[in-house]
């Protein structure tokens, strides 16, 4: 019989040591956990310079330096002990932790496991003081500088069993690294540097966090972002979002670039990841992942940081408020997106092979706009037009004419006009149309230098927009067709149409059936008149049928409201006269999240003219 389920074995009280041991399964799960532990308690110290030694990827040797304040040798055998803290001392202290380490379980689970020296001096002392192993020890003076240093050697030499379950020393190491990473992000007024196997692998001085974000996450992420700083108009909450959100033209394949912190802690919690995935949703291209460095801060009694043992999740006292909160300011970030800042310019180009190639990786990188971290986000102006691009050339150029205040000119009359006559970038950011590369760009110049359009994906992106706000105010205006459509219908879409009436009305549509296998489309939304009627109607009633009425307007609804965008947007080798494409440009400017069509395409691009003088070698 196993010995564990004999019922005559009696109740006894568990060691000390076996109790550390079994803490340690939940705290010290790997070596990453014990750097994560230890660098904790060096910034709660108030360390300002960290030192993180590794060998063999932390299983050898973990020795981590710091210049905080030290311990008392008094204390010294008390911090090994279970359960023993400085961090709280009543249930009032837990509820409003301000700390990343608190549990008192840390070194005890630690030295349980491995052999672990803990040597420190405080200010004070005349020297450092060193204790070995367990609270059964005794300090013993030591050499070394103010502060403290923690040794682990041999983890998990006393079990055996847990080290079969380590990977390679190449991935334990990758994940200390990326602990110090996500710490180093969290607090840029702290130097860094990290070692292994006696080799310097990184070190970050101590700066603002825009640089370290830049330092850590590349140079692509740091030409490629947005700013934002934003507070709740609560102030018993204190709930302020503050970062960097990268542009949707910079999106990974991979969620590995997406670092979130709670009052400082960095965290893995699913609410706070759907609000910011909610946020991009409409500015992604198919299964891209965001990249940003967020930092969420709260009043440490409206979040519970003790759900798990590793502090990775939290819990919030009300966490609807929070989501929202995060959800929208990310997405006014984002819909502040525009052509009034770019990023700055490739280094110079040395052969006309080496500018081909740098144009082959422009087409690849630098699509859309590319804010600098220190632009501040442009406002936008939410009035609508009700311009759509069914509406005749008249209207095109009637709505230009009231935008810019200037006559209509050729397309060679405007490419003769010397660069200081154009308005400023602040008036219209993305210049005015020079000619319509094979039925799909628009050729623009600027200030800057030259802008690309995708017609298509840019008038998809502003009917979308326009779509969205009329449903939103419940002002969908509906045009009235002269002449039903009617399409051959089977069964389903028939009973669909009848039972969602109330739904196809709101969205705008009028259908209704006009025999058991007929359905008749009379009204349109206005802004999609000149679309096709048949298939708009089939699109959507397959959504209505495949998603359910109340769920198409409200979880597919802006799904559904690009679909429709999608049929009316100008198409490939539609002639635009020049009225008509400026007409575009003010649009986009006057557009929120121009940037990106509603499928997460780039709807632009601009070249600077340092850029083409690169191309041609000008000046070299």
């Amino acid at each position: 019989m196993n010995a564990a389920l004999d019922p005559h074995r009696p109740i006894q009280a568990l060691s000390d040591q076996l109790i550390s041991q079994i803490a340690a399964g939940e705290v010290v799960e790997r070596p990453s956990a014990v750097v994560k532990e230890l660098l904790e308690n060096a910034l709660d110290a108030g360390a300002t310079h960290i030192t993180v030694r590794l060998e063999q990827g932390g299983v050898k040797r973990i020795a981590i330096t710091d210049n905080g304040r030290g311990i008392a040798p008094e204390q010294m055998r008390l911090a090994l002990a279970r359960h023993a803290t400085s961090k709280i001392a009543s249930l009032h202290d837990l509820e409003h932790v301000a700390t990343l380490g608190f549990r008192g379980e840390a070194l005890a689970s630690i030295a349980s496991v491995a052999q672990l020296t803990l040597t420190s001096r405080t200010a004070a002392a005349a020297h450092a003081w060193e204790i070995s192993g367990t609270p059964a020890g005794s300090p013993a003076p030591a050499s070394g500088a103010a502060g403290t240093t923690i040794d682990v050697q041999d983890l998990y030499f006393n079990t055996p069993a847990r080290r079969k379950f380590l990977k390679t020393e190449q991935t334990e190491f990758g994940h200390c690294a990326e602990v110090v990473r996500r710490i180093a992000l969290a607090r840029p007024d702290v130097s860094f540097s990290l070692s292994h196997n006696g080799k310097a692998i990184d070190h970050w001085n101590a700066t603002e966090v825009a640089q370290r974000s830049a330092h850590i996450l590349g140079d692509n992420f740091a030409t490629a972002r947005l700013a934002l700083d934003e507070s709740a108009g609560d102030e018993a909450s204190g709930l302020r979002l503050h970062g960097f959100a990268g542009l949707p033209t910079a999106a990974k394949a991979r969620a590995d670039a997406q670092y979130f912190y709670v009052n400082g802690r960095f965290v893995r919690d699913k609410l706070l990841t759907h609000a910011v995935r909610a946020a991009y949703q409409d500015v992604l291209h198919g299964d891209r992942y965001p990249s940003y460095v967020l930092a969420l801060e709260l009043n440490p009694a409206l979040v519970d940081v003790n759900v798990h043992p590793s502090k990775i999740e939290v819990r919030f006292r009300d966490s609807r408020a929070v989501h929202q909160f995060v959800f929208h300011v990310v997405q006014r970030a984002l819909a502040q997106t525009s052509a009034t800042a770019f990023g700055t310019a490739p280094a110079p180009l040395a052969s006309p092979s080496g500018a081909m190639s740098w144009l082959r990786e422009q087409q690849q990188t630098t699509f859309g706009a590319q804010l600098r971290p220190d632009a501040a986000p442009p406002q936008f102006s939410r009035a609508n037009s009700g311009f759509g691009v069914a509406q005749s050339t008249a209207s095109y150029g009637a709505l230009f004419a009231a935008a810019a205040a200037a006559p209509e000119s050729s397309p060679s009359a405007i490419a003769l006009q010397p660069m200081q006559s154009l308005p400023g970038d602040d008036d219209h950011p993305l210049g005015f149309a020079l000619a319509q590369l094979h039925g799909v760009f628009i050729l623009a110049q600027n200030n800057r230098g030259l802008v690309l359009v995708d017609m298509h994906a840019a008038h998809e992106r502003i009917l979308y927009e326009q779509l969205k706000n009329a449903l939103d105010a419940d002002a969908m205006q509906v045009q009235a067709l002269l002449i039903p459509v009617t399409f051959y219908a089977d069964a389903v879409e028939v009973g669909t149409a009848a039972e969602s009436r109330a739904i196809l009305e709101s969205l705008g549509f009028d259908i209704s059936a006009v025999s058991p296998t007929t359905l008749a489309v009379r009204a349109v939304p206005a802004l999609l008149k000149n679309a096709d009627a048949q298939s708009l109607a089939r699109d959507v009633l397959r959504d209505i049928r495949e998603f359910g009425g109340s769920r198409v307007l409200i979880e597919r609804r802006n799904a559904l409201l690009g679909t429709l965008a999608c049929h009316t947007a100008v198409r490939a080798n539609r002639s635009l006269t020049v009225p008509e494409m400026n007409a575009l440009l003010r649009q986009m400017e006057a557009t929120e999240r121009a940037d990106q069509c509603n499928h997460g395409r780039p709807t632009w691009v601009q070249l600077a003219l340092a850029d083409l003088d690169k191309l041609f070698l000008r000046g070299q």
